[in-house]
């Protein structure tokens, strides 16, 4: 006879279930998530392009497509082109952007098959490189941190196009974020940076000149001053806003070699004129400069003032290799050293 105690024991099966069962909703919650995150992604992308638009911009593209689940939001835009009222855009066979779907304030913006940049009244350039992309996060903050890094550019002006001042780079940097002040944003102020390495000049262009057929680096810090005007785009580009706003450049320090000169560089301040053009005095700490303004001179480039190159190549050859302080001033639209005007000051807009 047998009793009660003799009968197999059965494990309870919610004990088995239960693990499962939560899983799935938490599977189900987070795909509920990434669902709402891919819409509000697609409806703030299009309420941008309509605000764009009736800024006066063109932009144009084919359908988005929108994937990465489950962690990613990666956003696909075909045949993107973009082009503000000043006449400057960029387009590309694709952009790519890519952020976790735990942390939407990132995003990570690819061209893999390289882009075209349209410079007003000056034709449109290529560019290719293995990485051209750009990076933003703090997206709720008064200025995001802004990153842009192209590898290995290659520029290739479009037929009809002016020549681009660099034929290639091994790598350009641009950053952008708030300024601190005692560790906090307080103020209208942006600090960027930027980093030119192992640049070369086009043939015939005043950079070759300038490094003697060598190669260009430049390394920039400095301050941007009333950065909250720098919105707005209208034809001349938002630097125009921000120059009637009052923007200044600050704080600015660097160095500079080309070829087997070298510098180092600062200024307090930079402002920029009505004509979109830098003004102010930057201090050079310079090695060797008489090579690379002589370089300048023997360049075939027009926008060179060659006699000014020829008579400022003279005045620092007395120095020979021997460090020497200079002064490059840039007004009345040129670049002066000293008594001698070299070319135009940058021009922003």
């Amino acid at each position: 006879m047998s009793n009660a105690s003799d009968k197999p024991y059965r494990h309870p099966r919610r004990g088995i279930i239960g693990p499962f069962l939560l899983v799935g909703i938490i599977l189900a919650a987070w795909t509920g998530w990434w669902f709402y995150l891919v819409q509000q992604i697609e409806t703030r992308l299009e309420a941008q392009v309509v605000a764009l638009r009736a800024q006066g911009w063109t932009v144009q593209h084919a359908d988005v497509i929108t994937t990465g689940w489950p962690f990613r939001a990666r956003v696909e835009i075909p045949h993107a082109s973009i082009l503000a009222p000043s006449g400057h855009g960029i387009a590309a066979p694709e952009f790519i952007a890519e952020a976790n779907a735990w942390n939407p304030d990132h995003w990570v913006i690819l061209a893999p098959d390289g882009m075209t940049l349209t410079r007003a009244d000056k034709g449109k350039v290529g560019v290719s490189g293995p990485a051209l992309r750009a990076s933003i996060s703090n997206l709720r903050a008064r200025f995001p941190d802004l990153r842009i890094e192209l590898v290995r550019a290659v520029f290739t002006p479009h037929p009809g196009a002016e020549p681009f001042p660099i034929a290639s780079a091994e790598r350009i940097q641009l950053e952008t974020r708030p300024h601190l002040t005692d560790g906090e944003a307080t103020t209208d102020e942006m600090d960027v940076l930027f980093n030119l390495v192992d640049a070369r000049g086009r043939r015939g262009g005043p950079v070759e000149g300038a490094t003697q057929d060598g190669q260009l680096s430049l390394a920039l810090e400095g301050t941007v001053a009333h950065a909250g005007a720098l919105k707005g785009a209208n034809a001349a580009g938002i630097f125009s806003n921000w120059t009637r706003a009052g923007g200044q450049f600050t704080a600015i320090r660097g160095e500079l070699g080309a070829g087997e000169s070298r510098a180092r560089l600062a200024s307090d301040l930079l402002t920029v004129d009505a004509e979109g053009r830098l003004v102010g005095r930057v201090a050079l700490t310079a090695e060797k400069p008489g090579a690379v303004v002589s370089g300048m001179a023997q360049s075939q480039s027009g926008a060179v003032n060659r006699a000014g190159a020829v008579g400022a190549a003279a005045a620092t050859a007395v120095n020979g290799d021997r460090p020497v302080e200079l002064v490059l001033e840039f007004r009345d639209g040129r670049t002066w050293l000293g008594l001698f005007p070299l070319a135009p000051a940058p021009k922003l807009f």
